[in-house]
């Protein structure tokens, strides 16, 4: 039984679209042009020397002419392929981590991933993650946009001390997307524990730092750190000016504070519904590679995330929504499983849809992608509920549903579960744009 998972490995490479039937056939074209030369020259050899009564046995010329033929064609060709085989095996050795699939299979799903279509995820925060580490396996062409809005934490202490853009969410894009990612994600959301001036950092906000410092700029350590850790895709700002996220409170007789909250981190916190969110300065530029991405996208998203401190300062950034608005691209909204403590306490997928629209209007978005698994627990201290997917804006959008809970953290979304049903969405609509 072990043979067949190499058989069909090597099966594979017959697949089309693999480009590797055109070489091996120019390759058997070459060794036949090789091998009649050879036989002219053995011919013409044959008929002029004579050779001592030992090769008439060496050359089986015991045995019909045709059958020796076969005999020496065939084993020919197995040596051939033998050392093929073992040339490659012995080249590309060093290129092969331990436990990696097949050569074959790795050079199909790299040909498979090349063909897939020019993603933008917009968000930020785990929800963002979850997307990108599901969507690396079935396109190459994956641009993650984060807020700059965060205040809070590691990224916090070193937007202040540093004046660095908050590295958080470039951090935990990077990790989602990158190559190895089981040591890669370890070691960038590592937290140093007690001491001073390393107490709460993770290493990757740290790497970021560092890079930004050897290289310049912001821009070009996550370029660098994309390249040193090879990243499918690439993680862009919404924008590079330095915002502040405030939010407007509602008046609650049982809660008091203050009617409006200043910083990303302090939102969640106030213990009062969020009226509406905005960005301080409001005018600020999209970040152009951003801009230029969303426009030349084939497929949009916006989260899953934290609706008001992840989703929406991306949205609110005025070059952004244009730029999604008049791109030719899919434009789909991913609803969160789990409602936020803090942030959508209660909300319904309705609500969800309420907020976005009255903080950058209507139309934004064509399809809404939403869990229908709602036989869901969440544990206790979490404090949130189901995000029912029921809603009464069926003539604004086109809602799909599938169950994309993760089982061993029900609240988030499982990124196999996200992706397929965001890939088969996009390829049913893409398969029915072309036959209309």
């Amino acid at each position: 039984m072990r043979f067949r998972p190499k058989f069909g490995s090597t099966l594979k490479w017959l697949i089309p679209g693999m480009g590797v039937k055109r070489w091996l056939l120019l390759l058997f074209g070459g060794i036949t042009i090789v091998s009649l030369g050879a036989g002219y020259v053995l011919v013409e050899v044959y008929r002029t020397w004579t050779f001592p009564a030992i090769f008439y046995y060496l050359t089986l010329q015991f045995i019909p002419r045709a059958w020796r033929g076969l005999l020496f064609g065939t084993v020919g060709i197995a040596a051939i392929v033998f050392a093929i085989f073992q040339l490659n095996r012995s080249l590309l050795s060093a290129f092969l981590s331990p436990g990696q699939s097949s050569l074959a299979d790795i050079i199909y799903n790299h040909r498979q991933r090349t063909r897939g279509p020019k993603v933008v995820a917009i968000g930020g925060g785990t929800g963002l993650s979850a997307l990108l580490r599901g969507l690396k396996e079935h396109t190459d062409k994956i641009t993650a946009i984060v807020t700059v809005a965060d205040d809070g934490g590691s990224s916090g202490r070193l937007r202040r001390d540093l004046g660095l853009l908050p590295p958080g969410d470039f951090r935990s894009c990077i990790a989602a997307l990158a190559d190895d990612e089981s040591l890669t994600a370890r070691l960038f959301q590592y937290r140093f524990g007690e001491g001073k001036g390393l107490n709460g950092h993770s290493f990757g906000n740290l790497f970021i730092a560092a890079m930004a410092a050897v290289t310049g700029n912001f821009e070009r350590a996550i370029l660098e750190s994309s390249h040193v850790l090879n990243i499918r895709g690439r993680i862009v700002p919404s924008t590079l000016e330095n915002v502040t996220l405030w939010a407007d409170l509602r008046e609650d007789e049982q809660e008091e504070g203050p009617d409006r909250v200043a910083g990303e981190s302090q939102i969640s916190k106030s213990g009062r519904p969020i009226e509406r969110v905005f960005l301080e300065p409001d005018k600020v530029p999209g970040y152009p590679g951003a801009i230029k991405a969303i426009l030349e996208a084939d497929l949009i998203t916006a989260g899953p995330g934290s609706l008001f401190t992840s989703v929406l300062p991306n949205l609110l950034v005025p070059g952004i929504a244009s730029a999604i608005r008049a791109s030719p691209a899919m434009k789909v909204y991913i609803s969160n499983i789990a409602t936020e403590k803090g942030e959508t306490d209660g909300y319904t997928l309705d609500d969800h849809l309420r907020e976005l629209e009255e903080h950058v209007g209507e139309g934004l978005f064509t399809y809404v992608l939403a869990n229908d698994n709602l036989n869901v627990q969440f544990p206790r201290h979490l404090k949130v509920d189901v995000v029912t997917p029921a809603t009464k804006r069926s003539d604004s959008y086109e809602f799909v549903t599938a169950d994309l809970v993760d089982l061993e953290n029900p609240w988030q979304h499982d990124p196999q579960k996200l992706s397929e049903a965001l890939m088969d969405l996009y390829w049913r609509v893409s398969a029915k744009t072309t036959a209309d």
